[in-house]
C-alpha cells in the first residue's frame, strides 16, 4: 500500500491551504495536530484531557517544559477557519466533572480547537527575547475517515476483491451471510437500477455495522461514511457495494457500471477533499487504538487491526520538513500510536500492551522511519477510570483494578447498574506478542467498560485534576520539542 495518489489540483489545494495557515500565523508559529482513533478508542476523551491539562498545568511529571518550569501557560484562542465546527471542550469537560459523571459523546464529525501556548525557551538567547508563543491547532476526525484513505489508491475492481475476500472468511460468516445472499441473487450485468443499488448498499452497510460490534471488533472495513453518513445519507455517492469481477466487457448502462461510477464519486466527493483540505496539512498525528477490544475478539481481529494500522500509516505524508517548505508542503514528522484504556489492566501489563502495539506496527514503523518520520507506541489512559489494589483468593494475592462498570456491562452472569464499584482481576497479557497472531482462541481478558472517576481531586487553584496513565509522556513526544 502506497501513499494515496494526488492530482495537480490536489497539490495546489494543499499548498494554498498551507499558505493560508502561514498567513494567519505570521508572528506565531502553528503546530497542527491530528487526533484520530480506530473504533471507540477515546478520541474525545484524549483531546478534552489534553486541553484541560495544558490550561490548568495538570500533573504531568514527564512533560519536560512543565517540570523544568518553562511552561508558562495556555489559553483558548479563536480558530482561523470559520467553516469547521469547534471542538466542544467545555461541554465534554462538564460531562466528565458533573456530580454524576459520564463519558462525552464520541466523535462523529470533524472539529477543531486552537490553544495558544506560552513558554520560556531553553535556548541561550531566550533571555534576550523573553517568553515565546506557539499555536497548537487540534484537528479531530472520526477513525472511519482515516480508514477510507487507502481507497484513493484502489480501483473499484481492486476494492471489491478485497472487500469480498474479507466477507467470505469463515470468521465473518455470521455478519456477512445476509449481504452475500443479496449479492448472489443480483445480476451485475442487468440494466442499472436504483432499487438494486439501494438493496445492495443497505445489506453491505448492515454487514459493516455488525462487523464493528464487540464480538468482532474488525477495523479494515471501509467505506467509513457508510456508518457515519451525515448530510450525505441516501446520496448516490453512498449507495454502492462491492461486486465480483465480470468476465465480459462492462456495459455503461449496467448495474456494475453504475456502482463503479458511484465508488469513484465517493472517492472524489468524500475521501479526496478530506485528504486535501485536512489530512495533508498536519504536522503531527495521534492514532488511538483500542487494542484490548481486538485482543478480546480473537486472533482474526488482531490480524485485521495490524492490516488497518499498516494501511493507514502508509497514507501519511511522512518525513521531516524544513520551516521554509512548510509554507507550501507539510509533512507529518511524528506519529504517536497509543493503546488506550490502559487503566483496564493492572500496571504490570502496561509494558506488555506496548509490546503488542509495537508488534502490530513493526512493518509500518519501519516505513515511517525510512521516510524520515519518528513514531512512538505508548499504553495510556488519558483519563484514568480505575485504581489498583490486591485481593486474597485461596491464599494467593491477586492484583486487581477497582472501578464502577458502566450500566449494562456483564461478567459471569452479573449485570451491572453503573453504580456498583467492583474489584476485578482483568487477566494477564502474554509475554510474547507473537502468540496473539497464531491460530487459537481469544486471550480471555475480563474486559469491562468503566464509568469515569467518581471523585476528582482539585489543585490549589480549585481546578479539577484528571488522573491519567502515561499521558504526560504522550504530550512530551507530541509537542515537547516545539516548546524548547
Amino acid at each position: 500500500m502506497a501513499q494515496p495518489p494526488t492530482t495537480i489540483a490536489d497539490e495546489i489545494g494543499i499548498a494554498l491551504g498551507n499558505l493560508a495557515d502561514a498567513a494567519t500565523g505570521t508572528f506565531t508559529p502553528t503546530l497542527r495536530l491530528g487526533v484520530t482513533g480506530l473504533s471507540r478508542a477515546g478520541k474525545t476523551i484524549f483531546i478534552t484531557a489534553l486541553v484541560h491539562d495544558l490550561l490548568t498545568g495538570g500533573r504531568l511529571p514527564s512533560f519536560a517544559p512543565l517540570t523544568e518550569g518553562r511552561f508558562i501557560g495556555a489559553k483558548l484562542a479563536e480558530y482561523p477557519d470559520a467553516s469547521i465546527p469547534r471542538f466542544a471542550y467545555e461541554q465534554h469537560l462538564a460531562a466528565l466533572t458533573a456530580k454524576t459523571p459520564d463519558w462525552p459523546e464520541s466523535t462523529r464529525r470533524i472539529s477543531q480547537l486552537r490553544l495558544t501556548l506560552k513558554y520560556q525557551s531553553s535556548k541561550w538567547f531566550s533571555g534576550l527575547t523573553g517568553p515565546s508563543t506557539v499555536n497548537l491547532d487540534i484537528v479531530d476526525y472520526p477513525g472511519e475517515w482515516l480508514l477510507d484513505l487507502p481507497l484513493l489508491g484502489l480501483s473499484f475492481d481492486e476494492w471489491s476483491a478485497q472487500a469480498l475476500e474479507r466477507a467470505k472468511r469463515p470468521t465473518s460468516a455470521r455478519e456477512a451471510t445476509p449481504f452475500l445472499d443479496v449479492l448472489a441473487a443480483t445480476d451485475p450485468t442487468k440494466p442499472a437500477s436504483d432499487v438494486d443499488a439501494e438493496a445492495l448498499a443497505a445489506a453491505f452497510t448492515d454487514y459493516l455495522r455488525r462487523s464493528r460490534e464487540d464480538g468482532q471488533a474488525l477495523s479494515t472495513l471501509p467505506p467509513g461514511r457508510f456508518l457515519l453518513p451525515g448530510d450525505l445519507e441516501g446520496s448516490p455517492a453512498l449507495t454502492f457495494a462491492p461486486l465480483p469481477p465480470l468476465k465480459s466487457h462492462v456495459r455503461s448502462g449496467s448495474l456494475y457500471a453504475m456502482l463503479e461510477r458511484r465508488y469513484e464519486a465517493y472517492k472524489d466527493v468524500v475521501v479526496r477533499p478530506f485528504f486535501r483540505d485536512h489530512f495533508a496539512r498536519l504536522d503531527r498525528q495521534v492514532v488511538l487504538v483500542d487494542t484490548l477490544r481486538a485482543l478480546n475478539a480473537g486472533p482474526h481481529a488482531v490480524a485485521d487491526l495490524e492490516t488497518a494500522l499498516t494501511d493507514v500509516l502508509a497514507c501519511f505524508r511522512q518525513g521531516d520538513t524544513n520551516p521554509f517548505m512548510r509554507l507550501i508542503s507539510r509533512r507529518i514528522d511524528r506519529i504517536l500510536f497509543a493503546a488506550t484504556k490502559a487503566d483496564h489492566l493492572h500496571h504490570t501489563s502496561h509494558d506488555r500492551l506496548e509490546a503488542i502495539l509495537n508488534r502490530l506496527l513493526a512493518n509500518a514503523a519501519r516505513r515511517a522511519k525510512f521516510a524520515g518520520a519518528e513514531t512512538k507506541s505508548l499504553a495510556i489512559a488519558a483519563i484514568r477510570a480505575t485504581r489498583e489494589g490486591t485481593i486474597d483468593e485461596f491464599g494467593e494475592k491477586l492484583p486487581v483494578i477497582i472501578g464502577t462498570p458502566m450500566p449494562g456491562e456483564m461478567l459471569d452472569n452479573t449485570l451491572y447498574d453503573g453504580k456498583t464499584e467492583i474489584a476485578l482481576f482483568p487477566g494477564d497479557l502474554p509475554d510474547n506478542p507473537e502468540s496473539l497472531f497464531e491460530d487459537g482462541q481469544p486471550i480471555g481478558l475480563n474486559f469491562l467498560r468503566f464509568m469515569p472517576p467518581q471523585k476528582l481531586e482539585r489543585n490549589a487553584e480549585g481546578e479539577f485534576v484528571l488522573p491519567h496513565i502515561r499521558f504526560d509522556r504522550a504530550l512530551d513526544f507530541l509537542i515537547g520539542d516545539w516548546l524548547r
